[in-house]
């Protein structure tokens, strides 16, 4: 399998220049960790994530660093920490120059990267431009498809799940995180649901792409409010198979 094929697309982007609280705003309101920093032309020139936010000063939590280490060494590091700890611009605490891959990169070097780099996610770029991005719950839920020993994809699979994204990024009631893998005309939906009317409404979608065969269910329902979640019936019944 390549990048392309479980890749995220449409993905949340912020830029150099927005602000820290609008990032993690975004991040809040869309569930997610991390975001990819892009400039103007859609070039990807970092990346801003969760652990950015771990040492800031608003909440107490700026970096300690040894008065000797400072004297020996010099304040340079104590003054990047400053910036990072403070910053109010999202250039000023991302990360810059991350690792990218392209479409085709196969998911061995995928993980090869994301364990080497000690990272969560990696950026997927065609000339230079964001085009979607990899996550490891990306990565877990091509395992999930794998483990139901569907046959290796083809290139009409390719394009069935262009046209199931495609439909499903039109309507507000899209799952959150939505990932679709296919394989032989098998669909695998997953991602986050506040409602469970958004689930059939999503298989429905998925049905109707011209060479479907059949659509498998693993949307999570989850409560955004009190946190309460629930598998699909069809991954709580596999897991007791299991």
């Amino acid at each position: 399998m390549h990048a392309r094929q479980i890749m995220a697309r449409n993905v949340i982007s912020v830029t150099p220049e927005q602000s820290v609280i609008e990032a993690v705003n975004l991040m809040l309101r869309n569930h997610v960790s991390g975001l990819p920093v892009v400039d103007q032309t859609g070039r990807v020139v970092g990346i801003v994530s969760e652990g950015d936010f771990l040492r800031r000063a608003e909440i107490s939590t700026p970096r300690k660093r040894s008065r000797l280490l400072s004297f020996i060494f010099g304040h340079g590091a104590e003054a990047e920490d400053y910036v990072r700890e403070r910053g109010r611009k999202v250039s000023e605490v991302m990360t810059p120059s991350p690792i990218t891959i392209g479409e085709t990169a196969p998911l061995s070097d995928i993980v090869d990267l994301m364990e080497k780099n000690h990272i969560k996610r990696i950026p997927v770029v065609e000339n230079g431009r964001l085009v979607g991005i990899i996550s490891r719950s990306n990565l877990l839920q091509a395992v999930a498809s794998l483990a139901r020993d569907i046959p290796d994809p083809t290139a009409d699979d390719d394009h069935i799940r262009e046209r199931i994204v495609a439909e499903l990024e039109k309507h507000d009631w899209r799952p959150v995180g939505l990932n679709v893998v296919v394989r032989d005309g098998i669909v695998h939906l997953s991602g986050v649901i506040a409602n469970e009317r958004y689930r059939q409404a999503a298989i429905v979608a998925a049905e109707n792409v011209q060479g479907v065969v059949k659509v498998h269910d693993h949307l999570f329902w989850m409560d955004f409010v009190t946190g309460n979640h629930l598998p699909s019936a069809e991954d709580d019944e596999w897991s007791k198979a299991g």
